[in-house]
């Protein structure tokens, strides 16, 4: 899916690219990219066509996942987008992407003379915390074989993509734990 059939989906039109209210460049991005670092100030906003990225952060002595992204979503260093502060996230390419991205700048011109847009930022951004709400009342109420039970279910094209110690960081277990709910999974 296309940035612009998201963005017509999203708002119920059915605009073409070059009437999208702001400017949209594809990129490729090849496995093992940094597309966002810690300390960057994040200016643009991701839409992936065709790929995989994780977002982990810090932890005392360690790194956390703290989320996947995946095809016909966006994702960024959203913090910071929104209040140009360095970030505390990185987000790294799993395998080859194929994305579209818009420019900060270009985002909040368009927000200044288009309802649409703001409109569709604003959608956006539900959406993003409705998944975040998602996630950590996921982690406070559900066990992590139940955690990635529905992520296998729900994204199992994807999981033979993403090393078996980035899913254990993700669900917050050892990569060792994540091989018997596997193992229990198979039997």
């Amino acid at each position: 899916m296309l940035f612009v059939e998201f963005y017509n989906h999203v708002l119920s039109t059915s605009l073409t690219p070059v009437k999208l209210p702001f400017p949209v460049k594809k990129i490729h991005v090849e496995k093992g990219t940094s597309i966002t670092t810690y300390g960057q100030v994040e200016d643009t906003l991701y839409f992936m066509n065709k790929g995989i990225v994780e977002m982990k952060i810090k932890s005392y002595m360690t790194e956390k996942v703290i989320d996947f992204f995946f095809e016909r979503e966006l994702f960024c260093g959203y913090t910071s987008f929104l209040n140009q502060l360095p970030t505390d996230v990185q987000i790294t390419a799993l395998m080859d992407c194929e994305m579209e991205i818009i420019k900060r700048k270009d985002l909040m011109s368009a927000y200044e003379i288009s309802l649409e847009a703001n409109k569709f930022g604003r959608i956006a951004t539900e959406q993003g915390y409705i998944r975040k709400s998602d996630r950590e009342k996921d982690l406070l109420t559900k066990t992590a074989e139940e955690r990635y039970l529905e992520m296998f279910q729900s994204r199992s094209e994807y999981i033979s993509h993403i090393p078996v110690n980035k899913i254990a960081k993700y669900l917050g277990i050892h990569p060792e734990s994540l091989s018997r709910i596997r193992g229990k999974m198979n039997s």
